[in-house]
């Protein structure tokens, strides 16, 4: 397994940026996956998303400082392990964001294929800070 971790600064307010964030907007961000399907539960949020013929269930926790997710194990997944905390604090006059991700595709050599996987969720992530930047800027 590999992680991740990308930042940005954001001008606008924590308000602001929280309002822009929930499970679906942030697949959406991400920009990899369209959404098929959000279902809302006590604890927690799923999202069914996909694409090019591949679909996987991401599980949602809301926190005080943004989000926590991970991909629901069953087959058919992309990956082994994909887990991601996305957090938000107030920084000078915006938001600072990060996006921090641990990946692992479950395949030999685990050093290469890991590390494709860590690569592709970089992209990932830097595409979604950069379109919650202009959506809230």
């Amino acid at each position: 397994m590999r992680t991740v971790e990308v930042s940005r600064f954001v001008r606008a307010q924590p308000a602001r940026v929280e309002r822009a964030l929930d499970p679906a907007s942030i697949v959406a961000y991400e920009g990899s996956f369209s959404v098929f399907d959000v279902r809302e539960r006590a604890s927690d949020t799923l999202v069914v998303a996909g694409g090019s013929g591949l679909e996987l269930t991401l599980r949602f926790e809301e926190r005080e400082d943004g989000f926590y997710y991970e991909q629901e194990e069953g087959e058919g997944q992309p990956l082994e392990t994909m887990e991601t905390t996305l957090t938000y604090a107030p920084k000078d006059e915006g938001t600072a964001v990060t996006a921090s991700s641990t990946v692992g595709m479950g395949l030999r050599p685990a050093f290469l294929t890991d590390r494709l996987a860590a690569w592709k969720r970089r992209g990932e992530l830097r595409r979604a800070l950069d379109a919650l930047a202009e959506d809230v800027e």
